[in-house]
């Protein structure tokens, strides 16, 4: 059996490319925020005045949300591939650890998250000078992408032979649709999570921690300003095919005075069922709520599934799905629905056991 340094050397040229990659994403979007602000600051005189801030939280919450079968560690058994193995082994005993936080599974999983239909602001009326002229609107047709591409390592830490600490931080690019049929396109607040995890005995697996939302957007008007943070808690059942469970947090604002004030939760329960050569059908839908939101109309609630595969490139073990979610329950600003009936993630996960 190969060692993990050998691994690590033999996949170097595709790491090499997936650094490149996203210090090139970076250096676009950096550049591409600068120009929409620019463009986007003549738009704004021509925008009735109201509070953008509560439209924020569609897209942060987004930017929040991971598998959270991804939070491995929690196990004394490090996750291992022989040599010995069949492809087909291989690709099934990754396709359950990389979803198993039993397992002591280091990943990069790279996230796409997709609604078409979406519309930027609430159509609102804009007060005439004239009174003899017709009202004027605000241009928000629901006929715009809201995309948000998360960035999330995962590392667990063994501690001790009873106790493994997981490391967890999101780092999302977002492309936001904004007036005219613009959009703001720029990284937004980075989101790093710590879990400890402890080993027991028997299917469950728990882990309890505090997550940080850090008010590191490139563009103010991808971020809440404020600095977040709140308790984190994943619990896990693996038996047979079956990986079940659920992650929640909820995080308030305690420091920062120039954006709104945050208090929010996201829950995202996933079911996960595993088939032979490293297929699967999953479920993890982002369930959310915006406790700000008067009249309880803060809360996102969608359904829905996909599937997907691990499979290996040369040396490299990689977990890929694509799952649809529709938007059942929508939370409402000014009265009206904003996001998009339908969210489409697509997922690339590398993964990094030992041996080889």
């Amino acid at each position: 059996m190969h060692n993990f340094q050998d691994r690590v050397v033999r996949s170097f040229p595709l790491r090499f490319l997936i650094a490149a990659g996203v210090i090139g994403g970076f250096s676009l979007l950096f550049t591409s925020a600068a120009s929409a602000e620019a463009h986007d600051k003549v738009l704004e005189r021509n925008v009735v005045d109201f509070d953008f801030s509560p439209l924020l939280i569609e897209e942060q919450q987004l930017a929040q949300a991971a598998d959270a079968g991804q939070i491995s560690g929690g196990g004394d058994d490090r996750v291992t591939v022989s040599p010995d193995e069949s492809k087909s082994e291989e690709e099934g005993s990754l396709a359950k650890a990389a979803q198993n936080p039993i397992a002591s599974l280091i990943s990069l999983p790279i996230q796409w998250n997709a609604t078409p239909s979406t519309q930027w602001a609430p159509r609102l009326p804009i007060p005439s000078v004239d009174p003899t002229q017709p009202v004027r609107y605000v241009k928000a047709e629901p006929n715009q992408t809201l995309n948000v591409v998360n960035i999330q390592p995962v590392i667990p830490v063994p501690v001790s032979n009873g106790l493994t600490l997981v490391t967890r931080t999101i780092v999302p690019f977002i492309s936001k649709p904004w007036a005219n049929g613009s959009s703001i396109q720029a990284l937004g607040d980075i989101n790093p999570s710590v879990f400890f995890v402890p080993t027991l005995k028997g299917n469950l697996t728990v882990g309890l921690g505090p997550t940080l939302v850090i008010p590191s957007a490139t563009d103010n008007r991808l971020s809440s300003k404020r600095w977040s943070g709140g308790p984190s808690g994943v619990l896990v059942y693996s038996k047979g095919p079956v990986v079940a469970g659920g992650l929640i947090n909820n995080v308030w604002s305690f420091a920062g005075s120039d954006g709104q004030d945050v208090s929010t939760m996201l829950i995202q329960p996933f079911l996960n069922y595993n088939l032979p050569k490293g297929w699967y059908l999953t479920s993890s839908p982002i369930i959310t709520a915006n406790w700000n939101n008067p009249d309880n109309k803060g809360w996102t609630v969608p359904v829905g599934a996909g599937f997907g595969r691990v499979f290996v490139i040369g040396t490299q073990p990689v977990n890929a799905s694509l799952s649809a979610y529709y938007n059942a329950v929508k939370p409402e600003i000014k009265g009206q629905t904003l996001l998009g009936d339908w969210t489409i993630r697509a997922q690339v996960q590398f993964l990094f056991p030992a041996g080889g």
